[in-house]
């Protein structure tokens, strides 16, 4: 706990990834202490026993105000402790704190630096989550995505983002911004703890050892084409190391209205976003960013009957998806998790829209780290699954790390 708390002191000032809470390490030591007694035998210890963990602040934590990154009053926000943080607690885990979350998940940021560069964003909305990993505060840390949320921030600051299949992880004690789209995820330095941590936050998860390494499919088109020119031409230098490593990798003209269905998704977002605020913003409109207040404005316009057809889109994306994975035989896609590396300035948190495709069909996705730029910032590699196929994405993506690093 010392060594932790040194940490902290160190990197926290600058970072900034924490809400701040008084006491937090004499907390931390009583609730060590009580883990302990509770199981003192180390061999029938749980599998996250004594991990700290940050939890992003739109998840409900007893002992812990809510308040959602937002200036709204906490005892209007507050809710039975979430599902997957009552799951971490019973798997031995202690809670480092509440980490920093952009106002309601969406764009408008809160304080939080880029571990690698201070005068850099994080990314969001999951930034405390993805910085505190990223400047090693905690080993763990949970993150939502609706768009872009946790793959956009694990690359940003190079670390392992994972969103598994939608609801795989219960969203139950979550403010929700789309739950038509929202992913309940979590961050870890390497494969090897996001596999340990699924199994014990997936649902039904059975670990898996494929015997083979994945076919990769590239996604050509408008949508690979968003990317920026560092960015693309990292992904193509990432490509040819994977080639260089053995693994196959096939190039797919893939998504034609990649427009359409980014204009889907922010439409979702916002009509969605409107009908869980309406009672809130109604109240404390005057409150809200100003990022949130168009959102929510915004989806105030969209009908019922407008918003029933998007959502079809979701399974009509995952179909197509799939399709072409059985078409063309992959096991995986690979694309770049971010538009380049992250943006210079605090008022942005980056471009999310090349994490749309994985969020809105609601299929796995993994971010792995896949080296620096000149300036030293991270890089990543956005690898997705079928649908439900998140044991196997993850046994692979150990694969793709260990060619990756080499």
């Amino acid at each position: 706990m010392s060594d932790l708390a040194a940490c902290f002191a160190e990197r926290e000032p600058e970072v900034r990834a924490f809400l701040p809470e008084e006491g937090r390490f004499e907390r931390l030591r009583r609730e060590a202490e009580a883990l302990q007694s509770r199981w003192p035998d180390p061999k029938r210890r749980p599998p996250l026993f004594g991990v700290p963990v940050g939890v992003k602040d739109v998840f409900h934590v007893d002992g812990f105000p809510t308040r959602g990154g937002s200036r709204l009053p906490p005892e209007t926000l507050r809710g039975p402790e979430a599902a997957s943080v009552a799951v971490l607690r019973e798997a031995g885990a202690l809670i480092l704190g509440k980490t920093v979350s952009t106002e309601f998940a969406f764009f408008a940021p809160g304080p939080t630096r880029n571990p690698w560069n201070p005068e850099h964003t994080p990314g969001g909305s999951s930034s405390g989550s993805a910085a505190a990993v990223g400047a090693g505060l905690c080993p763990l840390a949970l993150g939502t995505q609706t768009i872009g949320s946790l793959l956009r921030p694990a690359a940003f600051c190079g670390v392992v983002g994972f969103k598994p299949s939608y609801e795989r992880i219960s969203r139950e004690g979550v403010i929700p911004l789309a739950p038509s789209l929202d992913h309940v995820g979590f961050f870890t330095p390497d494969v090897a703890g996001a596999e340990r941590t699924a199994a014990v936050l997936c649902r039904d998860w059975r670990s898996v050892k494929p015997g083979r390494k994945p076919r990769l499919g590239v996604p050509e088109g408008p949508y690979l084409e968003r990317a920026s020119g560092e960015g693309l031409v990292h992904f193509r230098q990432v490509c040819h190391r994977l080639i260089d490593a053995g693994f196959e990798v096939e190039h797919v003209s893939a998504l034609p209205d990649f427009g359409e269905i980014v204009e889907r998704h922010f439409r979702i977002t916002a009509a969605e976003a409107a009908r869980v605020h309406r009672d809130w913003f109604a109240r404390f409109g005057d409150l809200y960013a100003p990022e949130t207040a168009e959102l929510i404005r915004r989806g105030q316009t969209v009908t019922d009957d407008e918003l029933a057809r998007d959502l079809d889109g979701r399974e009509e994306l995952r179909d197509v998806l799939t399709s072409l994975m059985d078409a063309h035989q992959l096991d995986l896609w690979i694309s770049p998790p971010a538009l380049g590396t992250a943006p210079r300035g605090l008022d942005s948190t980056g471009d999310p829209v090349m994490n749309v495709p994985a969020s809105q069909a609601g299929m796995p996705a993994v971010c792995l780290p896949a080296g620096r730029n000149a300036a030293g910032l991270p890089l990543g590699l956005q690898v997705a699954a079928r649908w439900w196929a998140d044991e196997a994405l993850l046994a692979w993506a150990a694969n793709l790390e260990d060619a990756l690093h080499a």
